[in-house]
């Protein structure tokens, strides 16, 4: 019996109509004949989705006890009996209640599978193991119930059911996916349309891939060589030279003129791992690539063609980019070149793309010659072998066995050739095969003891030992000295790969790279020079290890950065060969200190933009906020001044009681606006402590009537790290502002929630509302929407609370409200004592 396939409906958000899809293919099913039954279908009473269960057989659901409560759970045993075709099993994610056959869902649905029984289900993108993180990031809300990803990707068949966030939102607002109840609360948190556009990317992300991986495994099946051109790929090809960066860019251009383009540019190596590129410009060219949103790659050949072509070939790549040969016009005699070669074999289905660069046929140059640097101890060994090897051992074949045989003598005169190569290069071995000869020749050849051979076969044996020996040492050199290039290199393709993660990881320390770089070449110190021109004079702008110089001329090594700055460094002087290391760390160490000016800059200006947002919020409470009490204290004190009516003891206690709590109001406003006066000239910050929003809120609803608000806090709420003074005032301006704006009638609703580690609290009114593209104009000063419909205020107010928000570390934002209207969102960080909180989403969507 084979294993049943599996179908999955695929959705961003709960909502979309995954199970409604499930049910029409299973309806679709029964009317071809297909044995289809509903094995768990949970339709969270939305009436559509449940008229699409008629016609259709239920298998019985199995009941369990749990902690005194009784729970339904899919019964795999009854659908395993009853042996339909096709078994339909909602929500693919779900934990099973303690006691069931299998802890999760998918477990069940994997029995069903093995038994030969076709499933289709539905899971959301966000139920996926590998995606928690990223969606808690986005949403707030940590997923308990998780499929793992290996459980999906072996599905036979994979459907996204796709709806964009308004249709969404819209849908929920008619009622047809939560009880209308539920429907603001889910509107205003988890299905807000930042977070289902970015659900909808990683949902579309995740298929896309699953798309890929289907088209590879059956191109490589079928055994498809060819290209199937579905979307464009552009491979790069690389060679280490400057052009590499035009290539790029080019190939950049290109993708950006079809949807979905992607890049990936390709450096072919030797096999035998040595190059004459140069590494600071592949890692260069790697940051260039990456930036423009493409990746690299590096892959060995022996042919560079036919390596590229397979590497094309294999990632189904639709065109190649390479650069115009670098190679002089006479040179092209000997062999075509890759450009040529790679046109001429890349077939129909690969468009090549030769471009011209400014470097097209000025030549490559020659590699880099490098010594073995074997060290002056081994070199002396190998001249000790090479010379005073072969003496003893004419003494001890004289003395001990003269009558060894020449063929044998040459064999063991040989062997001390190669060990001088071994050990001091090619130079000592040359030495011993010249000396050995000669030897060979007085002792061993007749006539003895003559430098002359008798015997033309003698003189034929002399000539191959020679040769020998010469061509032995020579391979023998080669090899030590490609051995420790091999080693160098290596070396250093790991500093410059740890030097193009920082800039990827965008590590700021320059201190930490200029130690990096003393430990690297055991330097007693480095340190990073500059000057403004050339007549000023250095200044050092980091430094570390012991007695940095403090001008480049002092220095055991120093390396121009520009005209302007140099690297020094003290302790030993380097040989050539490292300065190209050297260039790495010295350009790497320019771009972090350039770095950290940036983000200093960007710290000052982020100082003087809140610098100048709090000025601009104290001028507007100034112009805002004290002209309703002081309005009030006058109207009160000239009302007692007049003598043109008699005022009652009663009527005069009322006067003055407005006057008390109009200078009361004043006080309050000038003791935090004195307060935000020394904050903006910084010396003073914000009063950050722990408080209950029940006790902050109620206190900035005094302006306002007691008819026109409907307050919800709830006394559970963790505390928050604020200023309880600006708080109050920022909420006192929005809910004025709401109160303005909204219907008679309509009482302005203020409520409060925790999600994650953050509280928020809402104001939400039914007014007029704000379109998209007004809402963030309406926090700028002396901005007003429309007009108010009682004629107050100047468009200050959410300026105001605006600004005392962010002074204490909250923001605030403007959001639709459900129905109409607006609704202000001030988001507060949770104060550090208190747990996280764990936010969650109603019973119905967290499945």
């Amino acid at each position: 019996m084979g294993r049943g396939k599996l179908r999955i409906y695929l959705g961003a958000a709960p909502g979309v109509g995954k199970t409604y899809a499930m049910l029409s293919e299973a309806h679709r099913r029964i009317e071809r004949g297909t044995d289809c039954v509903v094995g768990f279908v949970e339709h969270h009473n939305r009436p559509r989705t449940e008229v699409m269960l008629h016609g259709l057989e239920l298998i019985e659901r199995r009941e369990i006890e749990y902690r005194g409560s009784t729970f339904t759970e899919m019964d795999v045993d009854a659908i395993l009996a009853r042996r339909p075709a096709v078994a339909l099993v909602d929500e693919l994610a779900h934990t099973n209640v303690p006691g069931s056959r299998n802890a999760k869902r998918w477990q069940d649905v994997e029995e069903l599978l093995q038994a030969g029984i076709d499933v289709v289900s539905t899971v959301n993108i966000q139920h996926l193991e590998s995606l928690g993180d990223v969606v808690e990031t986005i949403t707030g809300v940590r997923q308990r119930e998780t499929v793992p990803d290996e459980v999906a990707r072996r599905a036979d068949q994979i459907e996204l059911v796709d709806m964009s966030p308004q249709a969404l939102r819209r849908r929920m607002a008619h009622g047809n996916v939560y009880k209308p109840d539920k429907v603001d609360a889910a509107l205003s948190n988890y299905f807000r349309p930042g977070n289902l556009t970015a659900l909808r990317e990683l949902a579309l992300l995740w298929v896309a891939d699953r798309v890929d991986e289907y088209l590879q495994e059956y191109r490589g099946e079928h055994n498809i060589r060819s290209t199937w051109q579905a979307r464009e790929r552009i491979v790069v090809g690389l060679t280490g030279g400057p052009e590499g960066r035009t290539l790029i860019r080019r190939a950049a251009r290109l993708a950006e003129k079809g949807a979905g383009g992607e890049v990936l540019a390709v450096y072919i190596a030797a096999s035998d791992g040595l190059t004459s590129a140069s590494p600071k410009e592949l890692a260069v060219q790697r940051t260039l690539v990456e930036d423009l949103g493409g990746t690299f790659h590096h892959v060995i050949g022996d042919s560079v063609p036919d390596a590229l072509l397979e590497f094309a070939r294999g990632c189904n790549a639709t065109q190649i980019v390479l650069g115009v040969s670098r190679r002089r016009s006479w040179q092209s005699v000997f062999s075509p070149g890759v450009s040529a070669t790679v046109a001429r074999e890349s077939g129909p289905d690969l468009d090549v793309h030769i471009v011209t660069h400014d470097q097209a046929a000025k030549g490559r140059g020659l590699p880099v010659a490098r010594g073995a640097r074997l060290g002056r101890p081994r070199i002396i060994w190998g001249w000790l072998t090479g010379i005073a090897g072969p003496v003893l051992l004419t003494v001890l074949l004289n003395q001990v066995v003269p009558d060894l045989g020449l063929a044998n003598d040459m064999l063991l005169f040989l062997t001390f050739t190669v060990a001088a190569a071994l050990l001091g290069g090619l130079l000592p071995a040359l030495a011993s095969a010249a000396f050995g000869s000669l030897l060979l020749n007085y002792f061993f050849t007749p006539p003895l003891h003559e430098f002359t051979i008798s015997d033309p076969k003698n003189i034929v044996a002399i000539v191959i030992f020679v040769g020998v020996a010469v061509s032995v040492a020579s391979v023998v050199d080669l090899a030590a000295r490609r051995t420790h290039q091999a080693a160098r290199l290596r070396a250093e393709s790991e500093i410059l790969s740890f030097l193009a993660g920082s800039v990827l990881r965008g590590e700021n320390s320059l201190d930490a790279l200029l130690e990096r770089l003393r430990e690297t070449f055991s330097m007693q110190s480095a340190v990073l020079l500059e000057r403004t021109s050339e007549v000023d004079p250095w200044t050092t702008a980091a430094a570390v290890g012991t007695a940095p110089v403090a001008r480049p001329e002092d220095a055991d090594v120093d390396l121009p950065i520009g005209e302007n700055m140099a690297l020094a460094l003290t302790g030993r002087v380097l040989p050539a060969e490292d300065r190209r290391v050297l260039g790495a760390f010295a350009a790497q160490a320019a771009v972090v200190l350039d770095r950290q000016r940036l983000v200093d800059e960007a710290e000052r200006s982020r100082e003087l933009a809140e610098a100048n947002r709090i000025r601009t919020a104290l001028l507007a409470a100034v112009s805002h906020d004290l002209r309703t009490p002081l309005a009030g204290i006058k109207a009160s004190v000239s009302s007692l001044r007049s003598d043109d009516v008699e005022w009652s003891e009663d009527d005069k206690a009322e006067l003055l009681e407005g006057i008390e709590d109009g200078a009361d109001r004043l006080a309050a406003l000038i003791g935090n606006l004195l307060d935000m006066s020394r904050l903006n000239t910084g010396t003073v910050v914000p009063l950050i402590r722990e408080t209950d929003l029940d006790e902050v809120v109620p206190m900035a609803l005094g302006g306002v009537p007691e008819d026109s608000v409907e307050l919800d806090i709830p006394e559970t709420l963790p505390m928050v790290a604020v200023d309880r003074g600006l708080l109050e005032r920022a909420v006192a301006n929005i809910v004025e502002n709401a109160v303005k704006y909204s219907p008679d009638g309509q009482p302005v609703n203020v409520t409060a929630s925790a999600l994650a580690n953050r509280v928020e609290l809402r104001v939400v009114d039914r007014g007029p509302g704000v379109p998209d593209e007004a809402k963030d104009r309406i926090f700028e000063p002396f901005q007003r929407h429309g007009d108010a419909p009682r004629g107050a205020g100047v468009g200050l107010g959410l300026a105001v609370a605006r600004g005392f928000t962010e002074a204490i570390g909250g923001t605030l934002t403007a959001e639709d409200t459900p129905g109409g209207g607006l609704t202000m969102v001030i988001t507060l960080p949770i104060a550090g004592g208190a747990p996280p909180v764990s936010a969650e989403l109603p019973t119905s969507a967290v499945t």
